[in-house]
């Protein structure tokens, strides 16, 4: 078996982490290919390395730029000091000084934290070092350029057997030649990248949490981690805010069928999630996961016959489409059209978009609502389960809460309802209880 593993930013906070990572690695000599986050935060109130280069490069003035650097160099000095590493990145650093100066770019900026980490920790495994700069492309919108990337990357990893590449950036795919960032947290995706060209059996995203949890712990006390989940139930999961892995880091791997497993690098015993194209596993539960997320509005569109109207739909939604803004879900009836967007986005232009609303199609009324949160319920059970949505109901009803909008999916993998913003925690505190605590009773 041939693995590629990635290990995020806490993960590699201090040397005392670099020495689990250290541990993980040469514990399996299958481990060939490693992605390294950015230093992250190693205690409360601490700051990750990639703000300070932010503030670094943003800095008013000399003293204030002089102090945030000196704080990034004492940072990685730290770790190779408690790794005993004979190793020195002061020319480094003069590099990065040198191009911060000369405002080379916020995206080179946000890439060195991973740059530098990549360093030592190739150092100290003794594996070699590929700079992603030379073999990943990365268009202007922070998303993978397969047809640029794939045939350079594949010869590159072909001439490397163990080595560090560092997460989060490529180059541009354009004919600048500079540094460019997947959007944040796209170390996931660089991981996925290097997956899809290296010919691996299996995806390992080192993290600080036992796997992917059935939902947000900040919400839910204790709530159980999820076995095994499917890219299409991990995918809507993360779209509604479940945050353990990047959500465009499985697009790279999908078509390969490459599993990838979240694990623990403080609890490397855990058996953590694996996440698969499709499984014959039986789930644990109906459900496998449950997110959300808060802030939504809502635009309802009245009009007598708007079924019957062709190109009614495509009207509304090109309105939005010329200002600039997606939406969330578009449940509807027979006469009435809802579109769900993004509040913040949304509020600045409601007056245009409902003035284009009018001109596009004279509805006979257009009504706005806001301080909507949606809440996704996603589970491979619930196609042969009987009564999900029963039970859902239920579960808000016995909480008292009202549904303000429910949405599924003909591929019966999730179903969307809407509370109010004061009743998410509530929500999905009862939802859980209905589906996994009465369960296990």
């Amino acid at each position: 078996m041939k693995k590629i593993v990635k290990f995020g930013g806490s993960s590699l906070a201090d040397a005392n982490q670099f020495k689990k990572v250290y541990d993980i690695i040469t514990s399996d000599e299958s481990r060939h290919y490693v992605v390294p986050s950015a230093p992250g935060r190693r205690y409360d109130g601490d700051t990750k390395v990639t703000d300070l280069l932010y503030a670094a490069y943003y800095a008013d003035d000399e003293a204030t730029f002089k102090k945030t650097f000196e704080e990034i160099k004492d940072r990685y000095n730290s770790i190779i000091a408690g790794l005993k590493l004979d190793l020195s990145l002061e020319e480094e650093y003069q590099t990065i000084e040198k191009d911060f100066k000369a405002k080379i770019g916020v995206n080179y900026a946000a890439s060195r934290g991973e740059y530098l980490n990549g360093i030592i920790l190739a150092n100290y495994l003794g594996f070699d070092f590929i700079d992603p700069a030379t073999c990943i492309y990365i268009d202007s919108y922070g998303n993978y350029d397969y047809k640029k990337t794939d045939a350079i990357l594949e010869k590159t990893l072909k001439n490397h057997d163990y080595a560090v590449i560092p997460g989060f950036y490529g180059q541009a795919n354009d004919e600048s030649g500079a540094i460019q960032t997947f959007s944040r947290g796209g170390s996931d995706v660089t991981g996925s990248v290097i997956a899809r060209n290296s010919d691996v059996d299996l995806y390992e995203n080192w993290t600080d949490v036992s796997g992917c949890l059935v939902c947000d712990p900040r919400i839910v006390d204790n709530p159980e981690t999820i076995e095994t989940i499917t890219y299409k139930e991990l995918r809507e999961l993360s779209y509604m805010g479940a945050s353990v892995l990047h959500e465009n880091s499985i697009f790279p791997i999908r078509s390969q069928g490459i599993p990838i497993v979240i694990k623990n690098t403080n609890r490397p015993q855990d058996k953590g999630t694996i996440i698969v194209e499709s499984t014959c596993h039986k789930p644990s539960h109906i459900i496998t996961g449950i997110a959300g997320k808060k802030d939504m509005a809502t635009i309802m569109i009245e009009k007598d016959m708007m079924n019957a109207e062709i190109g009614f739909g495509r009207k509304v939604l090109q309105v939005l489409e010329e200002n600039g803004l997606s939406f969330e879900h578009m449940p509807s009836g027979i006469d009435t059209m809802t579109i769900v967007v993004n509040t913040k986005d949304f509020i600045e232009k409601e007056q245009n978009v409902i003035a284009g609303i009018h001109r596009a199609v004279n509805p006979d009324s257009i009504t706005l609502e806001s301080g909507l949160a949606l809440i996704a319920i996603v589970g491979r059970g619930m196609k042969d389960g009987r009564g999900t949505a029963a039970k859902i109901f239920k579960s808000l009803a016995n909480a008292n809460i009202n549904v303000k909008m429910i949405d599924q999916g003909s591929s019966e993998l999730n179903i969307i309802v809407g509370v109010k913003n004061v009743h998410f925690e509530k929500a999905i505190n009862a939802i859980y209880d209905e589906f996994i605590t009465k369960e296990e009773a």
